[in-house]
């Protein structure tokens, strides 16, 4: 049975102009400009150049009606906005420093792909039509890292349904033999044992370690993987330094020959800070990037319009329906202009509050000096959302004398050390890379023994927290550090 009923809900609505505000807020700089040349594309009541004159006021709001618009300039939570935004929380990871380059457009290099250079070679083999439209399924089934995965039997079932060659995997074997000669070397392998082992047969100079290289691949490639070196010793029959020689001609080869973008010409990123931090005599002065702050201004002649609309007969529906449709250009301008500044404010507040906090590490440039900061640090420091932290510290980045950094580098949580103080994680992952750089990779040191270096330094982490900073910082498992 069906009723009807009356319920009374609070919720909270984000509005277009806020919505717009979230997404010109999280923009880096580079983007920026993008986005108000677009603006201004399509605003003609928006403008370039400073407003030097005294605003001029829009009316006729008795006609017209007030929009009755949520004050944008308010703090904005943005919770439940964009559901699908991953917030790194409070244990963001930098991604490291990048170099300071100019923002400047760059000649697109010329290439050819990895594609047209196999088509290239094949062609040289003069093969007969049939031959080669194999040939050319085969290169085909060649994915972007040189590699070919797809079963040979499948690709003789696409043959069938396809192209209605009839053939067989010998066949396709002898053909792809054909490729493996082609460059680059180990393309068209089937796995990484074939890969190397590809590289090394195709070496001019067989001599007496490339020998060993081959067999290790061919016959102790399991034993290889696992670093089982006393293993392979004595399989061989060879003594150390051998397998050492060996070894490193194994670890020269290309582990992926078709590269890792596909042969397609590839255009170098460029950072563009948003901030620019400089030392003083030992004062910190920060500034925002000059395209942070570009000079808009509302079209003076769409304003003239709404004064003459104040003085004509406004029962002329026509005009009426004109000067509508400029009070709403007028209007998204003024948003536009407002909530650019507004977002230079919210992004010199957050700065401003992380140049605080790590104020000797802006000082200095030493690591050691980064204090635990988190999100919720800057946002109750501001007073804002921490989702508005959140998306200024995923997209932004700053200049210093020691490097362009971006923000999310300085976020980090707190480890408690024996003098109960607290320190930033990074500080121990770097005391952890260094232990490992120190090590004997003869015997490498597990995440045992390095929880107990950290305890004996002072650092109060369990194994399991020496296993996840290890894995962040890429620094594989001890049996696979293991060198000779």
């Amino acid at each position: 049975m069906q009723k009807l009923g009356l319920n009374q809900t609070l919720s909270q609505r984000l509005s277009p102009q806020q919505i717009q505000f979230i997404k010109l807020l999280q923009i880096p700089t580079a983007e920026l400009e993008a986005r108000i040349e677009q603006e201004l594309e399509v605003n003609p009541a928006l403008e370039e150049g400073r407003d030097n004159e005294e605003e001029v006021p829009v009316t006729a709001e008795d006609d017209f009606g007030d929009n009755d618009q949520e004050d944008y300039s308010e703090e904005i939570s943005v919770e439940d906005y964009l559901a699908e935004d991953e917030f790194s929380g409070y244990k963001m990871q930098g991604d490291g420093s990048y170099q300071d380059e100019d923002d400047k457009d760059l000649p697109m290099p010329t290439s050819v792909s990895l594609v047209e250079q196999l088509l290239t070679q094949l062609n040289f083999l003069q093969l007969d039509d049939r031959r080669q439209q194999i040939g050319l399924q085969l290169i085909g089934s060649i994915e972007s890292d040189g590699y070919i995965r797809r079963d040979l039997e499948a690709i003789v079932n696409d043959l069938a349904f396809s192209l209605n060659i009839d053939t067989d995997v010998e066949e396709l074997e002898e053909l792809l033999s054909k490729i493996h000669n082609f460059d680059p070397p180990g393309i068209g392998a089937r796995n990484l044992q074939e890969c190397l082992l590809l590289q090394l047969e195709r070496k001019p100079e067989q001599d007496r370690y490339t020998r060993v290289a081959i067999d290790i691949i061919e016959n102790n490639f399991k034993e290889f993987t696992k670093k089982h070196f006393d293993k392979i010793c004595r399989k061989l029959g060879v003594d150390e330094n051998t397998l050492r020689e060996a070894i490193n001609i194994i670890t020269k080869l290309n582990p992926k020959p078709g590269g890792v973008d596909t042969g397609l010409a590839s255009r170098t990123q460029y950072v563009v800070p948003d901030y620019i931090l400089t030392n003083d005599n030992g004062k910190l002065e920060l500034s925002l990037n000059s395209k942070n702050a570009p000079e808009l201004r509302v079209s003076r002649s769409y304003s003239d319009l709404m004064q003459s609309y104040d003085k004509s007969d406004k029962k002329d529906k026509r005009l009426k329906e004109q000067v509508s449709f400029v009070k709403q250009k007028l209007d998204s301008a003024k948003w536009f202009i407002d909530a650019i500044k507004q977002r230079q404010n919210t992004l010199l507040n957050t700065m401003e509050t992380i140049v605080k906090y790590q104020y000797d590490f802006f000082l200095t440039g030493d690591e050691s000096k980064l204090r635990p900061m988190i999100l919720k640090d800057i946002a109750t420091e501001i007073g804002m959302d921490i989702s508005t932290v959140s998306r200024v510290a995923n997209s932004k980045s700053v200049q210093t004398e020691y490097g362009t950094y971006p923000l999310k580098y300085f976020f980090s949580e707190g480890i408690a050390t024996d003098s109960g103080e607290d320190v930033s994680s990074r500080e121990v992952k770097n005391y952890l890379k260094e232990l490992v750089d120190n090590e004997d990779k003869r015997k490498p040191l597990s995440d045992d023994k390095l929880e107990k270096l950290l305890k004996d330094k002072g650092y109060n982490i369990a194994r399991r927290t020496v296993a996840k900073y290890r894995e962040q910082l890429q620094i594989p498992v001890a049996r696979l550090r293991k060198e000779l």
